[in-house]
């Protein structure tokens, strides 16, 4: 089975009012799927108890960050002068590029806040493009049984405008109790399949078009688990392996092929880069405002910002 489970670990997020959030990308068994590098799955959380999310401006570079909600409403602000409300089934997504800084706080209309943050790698050749901000809405769509929400990409006849630096696929799939879909892939694209609620059963089949259903593969995600499926399969099939409702995104590019150095929130591919980013973001503070990360504008505090850790005492090595 091509099925390689990978379980969560819990992080803590942001500054003084962490909140902790199950991480499945980077883990030792994988670094990138595609271009996705980064998952973090939060909630359902009640903010009355946990404060929810408060996460001072905070520096980005060499990659893209994906917000997508299930419940709640999150105030995004950035560098570039971007302010936007991030809605349950809408796509934020934030190119940071050469640099940018950007804060994300629940909103006090949150009662319950749940939902995935993710991080695209950029490759070399754009890496140091000008940080960007796109906002879309995908329609829902019915296919075989599934509700569907295409963010990027393509997936069963439905397109994302969004634009990309690598070929990229993510979608949120809804499967009621009892239903199934088989969707086809790119064979060329690895895939990652992060489940939100509910279990799902996965099964895969090989890109022969003779090839025997017999030969198809399966295995079932628990929720939180992420699964990765090698490229190399025309279709997948998700069905709903429990009694409520099952939910889970699905994600997918071809296999990134850069090496690359992930530390804190900068993406590099040298430990030097990494040096680089950390040692402008800390002189920030007395930089003019249009330095490399920028200002942002707006936060509950005035002029904070969330310091950089300390660096380890080794080289950072890079991944693939």
């Amino acid at each position: 089975m091509n099925l390689e489970i990978i379980t969560p670990r819990d992080v803590p997020l942001g500054g003084p009012r962490a909140m902790n959030v199950r991480r499945t990308l980077p883990t030792k068994q994988r670094t990138l799927i595609g271009a996705w590098c980064f998952a973090d799955h939060y909630g359902p959380d009640d903010v009355s108890a946990s404060g929810g999310m408060d996460v001072p401006p905070h520096p980005h570079t060499g990659l893209q960050t994906v917000s997508w909600l299930f419940t709640g409403e999150i105030e995004h602000r950035d560098s570039i002068g971007s302010h936007a409300l991030v809605h349950p089934g809408e796509l934020n997504l934030m190119t940071a590029g050469r640099g940018i800084s950007h804060s994300e706080v629940s909103t006090d209309n949150t009662r319950i806040l749940h939902g995935m943050q993710l991080w695209v790698a950029l490759p070399g050749s754009a890496r140091f493009t000008a940080p960007a901000f796109q906002h879309y809405v995908p329609v829902a769509v019915t296919t075989g049984g599934a509700e569907l929400r295409v963010f990027l990409g393509s997936l069963a006849g439905r397109t994302s405008p969004v634009s990309t630096f690598t070929p990229l696929l993510g979608a949120e799939i809804v499967l009621p109790a009892g239903s199934a879909v088989q969707l086809d892939v790119d064979e060329a694209f690895e895939h990652g399949i992060i489940v939100d609620q509910g279990s799902v059963n996965v099964e895969t089949l090989p890109p022969a078009d003779d090839a025997d259903p017999e030969d198809a593969e399966s295995g079932t995600l628990a929720r939180a688990e992420l699964g990765y499926l090698q490229p190399g399969n025309r279709a997948i099939t998700l069905r709903n392996s429990g009694t409520d409702d099952a939910r889970m995104l699905l994600l997918g590019g071809p296999p990134f092929g850069e090496e690359v150095v992930m530390w804190w929130n900068f993406m590099g591919r040298t430990h030097d880069d990494i040096v680089a980013y950390r040692e402008a973001w800390e002189g920030a503070e007395h930089a003019e405002r249009d330095g490399q990360f920028g200002t942002v504008d707006g936060y509950r505090i005035p002029g904070f910002r969330l310091p950089a850790p300390e660096l380890p005492n080794a080289r950072i090595a890079p991944k693939h």
